[in-house]
């Protein structure tokens, strides 16, 4: 089969073409003709090396995140079968392979029927960014109907469905943007009202949508500064959200104010082999409330094909986009 590999860490420019052999599918096993595959930052990262661990043996085929059809089913499978239009976030570390190539193997536990109310490049932007929002906002969190949450970067990946999963358990819902543009962009995906960063500091926002209170909730896609802020910005016994918790942040205020720090790593199970029948269960219930019109991705304007995933990777880089990137096969 045709794939797009890498034989080193680099820029965007170490992408290559390859021929390699079709993969044999074994006992809880499916293989999925790709249709689509989306540009996650895990997916970048892992192209330049700063997670050497997590990247398999070269030539390493990348990109977790997928749509596609199914081919073949393995023994001991339940609930699919060929013909069935799939998505998930199944591979592109540790010895997975991902989905930048014809064909993906993949392990049944972690993938579902995609949403029929949407197309493959739609589908395939939405497994990691959905499993991380509802990783977050339903497993760790008890949202409250009327519970204040901010979620940072309000037309990101995680943050736009982030939004909307807060806004569906009955949340008020405030997101971070750094322009107009952006701001009516989130009010359509999820945002009961907007902040832009660049205008506001922490304190002035805080004291302008909660009266000086502080969030309820609190959810930081960014980590950094931003995972400080946030641990400023929640309400005395709050909860903080984080899916970038690296680096060197001092947790005496959040220790101070008696908060609660969540950190979500959606990529355990497909790292360790431990819980992925509960990431299927996740894709399931995302594929149900996308066709009742609960939830929608937000694309970003510029999309791509297989053969321009060097450019599709330059621009996601670049960090301007709106949503998620995604590519598909002509």
């Amino acid at each position: 089969m045709k794939a797009i590999v890498i034989n080193r860490f680099g820029s965007s420019d170490v992408f290559e073409q390859a021929e390699l052999p079709m993969p044999q599918v074994g006992p809880g096993q499916v293989l999925v003709k790709v249709a689509a595959t989306a540009i996650n930052p895990l997916d970048y990262k892992l192209r330049r090396g700063d997670f050497p661990g997590f990247t398999h043996d070269f030539p390493a085929v990348l990109h977790s995140d997928f749509a596609g059809t199914l081919v073949e089913v393995g023994s001991a499978v339940n609930g699919l079968q060929v013909g069935d239009p799939v998505y998930g976030c199944a591979g592109g570390i540790r010895g997975r392979q991902g989905a930048l190539a014809e064909y993906m193997l993949a392990d049944a536990a972690l993938i579902a029927r995609q949403p029929a109310s949407l197309s493959a490049a739609e589908a395939a932007t939405l497994p990691l960014v959905a499993i991380t929002a509802w990783e977050g906002l339903i497993d760790r969190v008890d949202i409250q109907p009327g519970h204040k949450v901010l979620v940072h970067a309000g037309t990101g990946g995680v943050g736009h469905i982030a939004a909307q999963l807060a806004k569906w358990r009955g949340a008020q819902v405030f997101t971070t943007v750094s322009s107009e543009k952006k701001a009516q962009l989130s009010r359509l995906y999820g945002a009961d009202h907007t902040i832009n960063y660049r205008e506001e500091t922490v304190a002035d926002y805080v004291q302008r949508c909660t009266g000086g209170e502080g969030f309820d909730l609190i959810v930081d896609t960014v980590g950094g500064q931003v995972l400080e802020d946030s641990l400023t910005a929640a309400k005395v016994g709050g909860q903080v959200i984080t899916t970038l918790a690296m680096g060197n942040t001092d947790l005496t205020l959040a220790w101070a104010r008696k908060l609660s720090l969540h950190c979500v790593n959606m990529t355990w199970p497909m790292a360790t082999g431990v819980g992925m029948e509960h990431h299927g269960f996740i894709l399931r219930e995302i594929a149900r409330l996308v066709d009742a019109g609960l939830l929608q991705p937000l694309l970003d304007p510029q999309r791509f094909s297989f053969d321009e995933v060097h450019l599709a990777h330059a621009h996601a880089e670049a960090g301007d986009t709106l949503g998620k990137v995604s590519i598909s096969h002509a």
